[in-house]
């Protein structure tokens, strides 16, 4: 099959619009404050967020056509531009029907929906916009991703939850490796920080109430952490057929040799506690590519920082490695940013491939006290090290899990 490369990242987050993510995660910054995008009496328990401040659509594409869109799109598209720039890919695609876009979502436009709902019921039901199902179906970050890219090849849209932008990469992956198309833009966006999708994860209890101390909320691994912090943003990579890339001379981060992608077939929200189909879908990605568990040198968790979620994550780990657990070094940089939903995956994928690219892990922060049940080779501060292999987990409501296998480009 057809080799993969990744020669581009896009990224909207709530440390900016830029890489300078990756630089703010070295130094262990955090990206959780308080809660600022809509009124206080809208709040639930949980008053803190990773939110995006500074992003202006206008930046990027006319106001016109940024009104026709949710946020969860504006920031996807928005990648899209920064990753096709970060990939110095021509203005004019050579054959735009081989070039494809899989960029999903989990949620959609939720505030879309919100602001519709109120405006049918203050002003009657003739009064909704007439882009409101085009700005709220969770299809349409992939569908003005090919408008504006003049893709014409493979589209799609997966929907896993908090797995979507690594299913979505793995889609990529494999329409490349299948010889459907020779560019993929994959990724995902979300946009959650709404009152009414604030509201629904607070009533499960899922949220951390550490809102005296926003940087210190998000714990994963941690034996004090209360729940995970509600997160924003959009991040889309260029995933591009090897060849095609070594004949225009692309810049190459890392090479996606493996995606792993199962089923927990167990509860509809909780992951089993034994951690068997992140152990599965971890084990798939790296037979995929070809290694030893000995030759795994990273994985960046999902770890939301949630007592469940979080645990069973550390026994699929511990368990996958037990002859070698103290080589692999982890990180849960949801501890930085918050969970960004249906674009963690991507955004973690990112990561993997700088910290190949620039030969430093990540560290988990907050990390003060390691739950017991979560005892692992943790990166408590940035690590040089020349990562040559890397794991991204991501795992969803509704059992989905993934993994995808990164490696060091060589030409071997």
């Amino acid at each position: 099959m057809k080799r993969v490369v990744i020669t581009g990242i896009g990224a909207i987050t709530p440390y900016g619009q830029n890489e300078d993510f990756f630089e703010n995660m070295v130094a262990g910054h955090s990206a959780v404050t308080s809660l600022t995008a809509f009124p206080e009496k809208s709040h639930s328990y949980c008053s803190i967020a990773g939110q995006v401040h500074d992003f202006k659509p206008e930046n990027f594409f006319p106001l016109k056509t940024a009104n026709r869109m949710d946020r969860f799109i504006q920031m996807a598209a928005a990648a899209s531009i920064t990753a096709r720039q970060d990939a110095a890919l021509p203005d004019v695609f050579d054959d735009p029907n081989r070039v494809g876009v899989s960029v999903g979502s989990s949620a959609g436009g939720f505030a879309t929906i919100e602001d519709n709902f109120y405006r049918m019921l203050e002003r009657g039901p003739n009064r909704c916009s007439p882009f409101t199902v085009p700005m709220l179906i969770v299809n349409m970050a992939s569908g003005w991703i090919s408008i504006l890219q003049g893709a014409k090849g493979y589209s799609s849209c997966p929907s896993t939850a908090c797995a979507t932008g690594a299913s979505a990469i793995g889609d990529a992956m494999r329409t490349i490796q299948l010889g459907l198309a020779d560019v993929m833009f994959a990724g995902g966006s979300e946009a959650p920080i709404t009152p009414l999708c604030m509201a629904a994860f607070a009533s499960s209890r899922v949220l951390s109430a550490r809102n005296s101390d926003p940087a210190k909320a998000s714990r994963p691994f941690d034996s004090e952490r209360d729940g995970f912090v509600m997160s924003e943003g959009a991040c889309i990579l260029v995933i591009e057929e090897l060849e095609h890339a070594l004949k225009r001379k692309a810049r190459i981060y890392a090479e996606l040799k493996g995606f792993g992608c199962v089923s927990d077939a167990y509860d509809f929200v909780s992951p089993r506690e034994d951690g068997d189909g992140a152990k599965r879908a971890m084990s798939g990605a790296i037979s995929q590519s070809g290694w030893s568990l000995d030759e795994v040198d990273y994985v960046n968790a999902h770890a939301t920082s949630t007592l469940v979620g979080d645990r069973s994550e550390a026994s699929a780990i511990s368990t996958l490695f037990k002859t070698c657990k103290e080589k692999v070094l982890v990180s849960a940089t949801k501890s930085m940013t918050g969970h960004m939903l249906g674009s963690a995956g991507a955004i973690e994928a990112a990561i993997c491939c700088l910290s190949i690219t620039r030969k430093i892990v990540p560290p988990t922060i907050n990390l003060v006290n390691v739950d017991s049940l979560c005892e692992l080779n943790h990166a408590l501060k940035a690590v040089k090290k020349n990562v040559v292999r890397a794991l991204s987990n991501s795992f969803g409501f509704g059992g989905h899990n993934t993994s995808l296998a990164f490696e060091a480009f060589s030409t071997v």
